[in-house]
């Protein structure tokens, strides 16, 4: 399997209103799901061979309800699929790159993940996932 973009994160404040426009245009939402360690219900756009996240904050003083209170709504984070995710993250460490978390975490739909520092990539949060 090659590299490829698995989704792009949007952060919203109403993941309602937010999906509306998916809806109208015709695609598919998936139904809610709530990931508690990052305090975020999250639903997946399917477009193409990618998705669109969109991420509503559980809590005020989440990474998200931060993101939109800062920036407001918008782009949140870019997401590869990695062949080998262990074996990514090893090979960032050696060369140095920022991670925000040394720790490759599981998230929605049981996927493993690792986010790269905007600080290693141009300004971009990457999320790095492997299914």
């Amino acid at each position: 399997m090659a590299f490829s973009i698995d989704h792009l994160g949007i952060a919203v404040k109403s993941l309602a209103a937010a999906k509306s426009i998916y809806e109208k245009l015709g695609l598919s939402v998936s139904p809610e799901e709530t990931v508690a360690h990052e305090q975020v219900r999250l639903v997946m756009v399917p477009v193409g061979e990618s998705r669109l996240e969109l991420l509503e904050a559980t809590s005020d003083d989440s990474t998200i309800a931060k993101f939109i209170a800062k920036r407001g709504e918008g782009l949140h984070h870019v997401c590869l699929r990695v062949p080998d995710l262990p074996a990514a993250v090893d090979r960032l460490k050696k060369d140095g790159v920022r991670l925000v978390s040394e720790e490759i975490k599981t998230g929605a739909g049981g996927h493993k993940y690792v986010f790269v520092h905007p600080a290693s990539t141009g300004g971009v949060l990457l999320e790095l996932v492997q299914e």
